[in-house]
């Protein structure tokens, strides 16, 4: 039986990269240098492929100082595009096409990338939406070792970009959607504009199922969860208008993507054996290190945690005071507590246990219990008094309300530690 045009990709893939040469020296072989492979996948898109290759190729040629190759992976492509790539691969050195004959982009990506041997796999969108000079401080952090995956973001500090409303605004939504249920860092998952080191990047595709569009997320979210370090570079981005892009379908399928990947990091299988990183040490020979010490950290956690919690109480009892002169006393507290209950969780996950590797659906369902505990015990404060004082004014209900809230703090603060947000370490001393 013939192999697979997939398989047969691949092993073509893997062949040449074994005589990894950098064009813009005459073909001649460089070694101990950073080596990129620059994926352009593409499907149906024979009029914008020849303008990307050959200003892409250009601005390598010109001066970008690792050794590069350009691959297009054509992913079952219908017109003349994979035609179109392969003159282009004949006609500029450094240029080879890899063809796939099931569509999807992640799927692309994961084929290529999973062949490369080179240091670092990167990927641009075939309309060069993203300004090609963001291309160099993306890969250095990389080369450098100093981050391991490095993405281009339109929404970061200091990009530039162009486009419509409707786009902006499902971009931005999409990736608010992304921080709230993942408490991610990075501020743009689907900028087509990325790089990682390949070191750290095949366990991730071990993990990675998406085909679509969906992989781009997916794969930042493996990257994060696995506490790898990502980089971000703010970059000029200008929308091309002749997009392959159901808007619809793949909001769809992002949304299922997002819940499958909580329900995958909170059973534990989105861990990955990834190289480690060292250690952070001193550079000056004679610097005077503080010792090692757990305290540390307990007094971090204890001093944000307080921080967190006088806010919240706060915050509780005036939501209270507000909403007491429409609703009872049991429903105002209820409703004041639920809504302080979620941002204090969330709060004490990103500033007091960031250190932990628990997920959103962890910490949240961790914290329901205690909001039953901290429902009953302020609901019961709050009720007596009213009976006890039947005059008493909103604020001194308010009053009582937060004296009751701080009366479970310690007992929360126990629990979400030792509990909720179990240090790593902790976790694998017992294995």
């Amino acid at each position: 039986m013939p192999p697979s045009p997939n398989r047969t990709a691949t092993a073509d893939a893997r062949r040449r990269t074994a005589a990894f040469q950098h064009p813009a020296s005459g073909g001649t072989a460089r070694t101990r240098t950073t080596t990129v492979d620059i994926v352009v996948p593409v499907h149906n898109e024979e009029q914008a492929l020849p303008g990307c290759v050959r200003t892409l190729h250009s601005r390598l040629r010109a001066g970008f100082p690792f050794s590069w190759r350009i691959v297009v992976a054509d992913n079952a492509s219908t017109d003349r595009t994979l035609h179109v790539a392969r003159e282009l691969a004949r006609d500029l050195p450094g240029v080879e096409v890899v063809h796939l004959d099931r569509k999807g982009r992640g799927l692309a990506l994961r084929t290529v990338w999973a062949a490369s041997e080179a240091d670092i796999a990167a990927y641009m969108d075939v309309d060069l939406s993203t300004g090609l000079d963001g291309l160099l401080p993306l890969i250095a952090p990389l080369a450098s070792g100093h981050s391991d995956l490095a993405i281009g973001s339109r929404l970061a500090p200091g990009a530039r970009t162009v486009r419509g409303s409707r786009r902006e605004a499902i971009s931005r939504c999409y990736n608010a959607i992304v921080r709230l249920t993942h408490g991610v860092r990075f501020t743009d998952a689907q900028c087509g504009f990325k790089a990682v080191r390949t070191e750290v990047l095949r366990p991730l595709l071990e993990v990675a199922r998406d085909d679509a569009w969906f992989f781009d997320t997916e794969l930042l979210l493996l990257a994060e969860h696995n506490g790898m370090r990502v980089h971000e570079v703010p970059v000029d981005w200008v929308e091309d208008v002749d997009t392959r892009v159901d808007v619809v379908s793949t909001a769809r399928d992002d949304l299922r993507g997002l819940w499958r990947m909580a329900r995958l990091k909170a059973s534990g299988r989105a861990k990955v054996p990834v190289p480690p990183r060292p250690a952070p040490s001193a550079e000056h020979p004679d610097a005077v290190l503080a010792p090692a010490s757990g305290r540390s950290l307990l007094t971090w956690e204890l001093g944000c945690f307080a921080a967190v919690g006088l806010v919240s109480t706060a915050g509780q009892a005036l939501l209270y005071w507000v909403m007491r002169g429409w609703w009872p006393p049991a429903l105002a507290a209820l409703v004041s507590l639920l809504v302080l209950t979620v941002l204090n969780t969330e709060a004490n996950r990103r500033l007091t246990f960031a250190h932990s590797d628990a997920g959103p659906a962890r910490a949240h369902l961790g914290a329901g219990g205690l909001f039953v505990l901290g429902y009953l015990v302020t609901s019961a404060a709050v009720l007596w008094f009213t009976r006890l004082v039947p005059s008493a004014s909103a604020g001194a209900e308010a009053a009582v309300l937060a004296a009751a809230s701080g009366a479970v703090t310690l007992v929360r603060f126990t629990v979400l530690r030792l509990a909720v947000f179990r240090r790593p370490g902790r976790t694998l001393r017992r294995k």
